[in-house]
């Protein structure tokens, strides 16, 4: 062999590590037939050190020919070939793994194993993790990359298992998050049979310090709490809550879509008279809707009882005739009432001022309607009902009762029946009326010193 070609061969050392272990293996056997080569191996560099550096070299260059199969190069051992030949291999597009022939059979099949088992787990490594498996360190040959430095087949189902526990704590953390909203969530309005159970926070609704007006869910808790307790003091704020909210026209829909009208028209017969109060006072804000007036119907006669049965000028007693006056702004349900017109001007004469002035707003409901008319001349009304006409009566009650006068008046005149004498009986509201002593009184009050008082009694067909 000449030795210019060769002389200027120089060793390069590979960039990349090789993935195969059996080169690996063969890297170690060619350092054991050099001694410079060994301690190279040792200390971490994989180069071999020139033919003058140590005694033997001739051996391991002779040794490297006859394993390499080339040429004898002058200042290149064979372990620099063999890095040499190593190198062109790993450069090629696909080199062909072949076992080492001194391997035992059972190593190669190991060896092949490992590999599959790398490929198949390949995926779960992260690039720069497969990046370090398959790099070596600068500046060392083809085997100079430790065994150490590799991932495993460990290493790599390590990474996959990490994957696996990250996956599954992401499902487990959305199942208790979807479990969570689904005890938070509240019941969905309309849907029956679902009920929310009492919390903390549907008594809070109660305190006072919600101004705002409530929504439908918030509605659904303080009758549920309503419904539930037997808390009286709880009873009784809910029920001012629900009042208040139900003077609001969208929460009178909404608690008789939620069926909360039976539930507060239960508590009127509760024996606490406070509580029979609120009932009826959260019934009176309904009761301006007109269709919960077809709910609140089957409560008129169970209020007319105790209004006048109860005691006199109390605080029950007022509710009642609030509501009952709601009920009968319109003519749809007057009648109930028409059993009851002799006790309501009993309840006139004997009531204070404001037990006066809420009885006279319902005689005047009723005055309106020509269907009451001959209830109202026909029922037994005492002598001193006329001392209400007198010059020293407030004015919120004159006022009132002379309406009344004007109102029935109105309605004879309308159907002519003022002209026919009426059969009605004696100390009834029609002998009173259109009496003597009434007509005095009209005549005297055509000169009050107050003008509207003038003005009403004028409005009067007969005066």
């Amino acid at each position: 062999m000449t030795g210019g070609p060769a002389e200027t061969l120089r060793f390069q050392p590979a960039l990349h590590a090789p993935r195969s272990r059996s080169r690996a293996w063969l890297g170690a056997g060619a350092s054991r037939r050099c001694p410079g080569n060994h301690a190279a191996w040792r200390g971490g560099a994989r180069r071999c050190v020139a033919a003058s550096a140590h005694p033997g070299a001739e051996d391991c260059r002779e040794g490297g020919e006859s394993r390499a199969g080339l040429g004898a190069v002058p200042g290149v051992c064979s372990w620099g070939v063999q890095s040499l030949q190593l190198f062109t291999e790993s450069r090629s597009p696909s080199p062909a793994p072949r076992p080492d022939s001194r391997k035992p059979p059972g190593r190669v099949r190991a060896d092949r194993a490992v590999s599959e088992r790398r490929s198949s787990v390949a995926h779960f490594l992260s690039p720069s993790a497969r990046t370090r498996t398959a790099a070596a360190p600068s500046g060392f040959g083809p085997s100079c990359a430790r065994p150490s430095a590799a991932r495993g087949p460990s290493g790599s189902m390590g990474g996959a298992r990490d994957v696996g526990w990250v996956a599954a704590g992401l499902v487990l953390a959305a199942g208790a998050c979807y479990c969570f909203y689904r005890l938070t969530r509240g019941r969905r309005r309309g849907v029956p049979g679902l009920r929310l159970r009492p919390s903390r926070s549907a008594e809070d609704l109660t305190n006072g310090s919600y101004d705002d007006i409530l929504n439908a869910e918030q509605l659904q808790k303080l009758l549920y709490l309503l419904e539930s307790t037997e808390d009286p003091v709880i009873i009784e704020r809910a029920l001012v809550t629900l009042g208040n909210n139900a003077a609001f026209s969208v929460n009178q829909v909404t608690i008789r879509e939620l069926g909360g009208i039976p539930i507060i028209g239960s508590k009127i017969n509760n024996p606490n008279q406070s509580i029979k109060e609120k009932a009826l006072n959260a019934l009176n804000n309904l009761s301006v809707n007109v269709e919960n007036q077809i709910k609140i119907k089957v409560y008129v006669s169970q209020v007319c009882e105790d209004v006048f049965s109860g005691p006199l000028n109390s605080a029950v007693q007022l509710a009642g005739l609030r509501l009952l006056t709601n009920m009968t702004v319109t003519n749809d349900h007057q009648h109930m009432l028409s059993c009851y017109i002799t006790d309501l001007f009993h309840l006139l004469l004997t009531g204070n001022g404001g037990t006066k002035v809420q009885v006279l707003k319902l005689l005047l409901n009723l005055s309106e309607n020509p269907a009451m008319t001959d209830g109202l001349l026909g029922a037994k009304v005492d002598s001193s009902f006329l001392s209400l006409y007198d010059g020293h009566v407030a004015k919120e009650i004159l006022l009132r009762v002379l309406t009344l006068f004007q109102n029935i008046t109105t309605c004879l005149e309308k159907e002519g029946r003022l002209a026919i004498q009426p059969t009605f009986t004696e100390g009834s509201l029609f002998y009173l009326l259109y009496g003597e002593e009434c007509a005095q009184k009209m005549r005297a009050l055509v000169y009050h010193h107050d003008a509207d008082v003038k003005e009403k009694v004028t409005m009067i067909p007969k005066f």
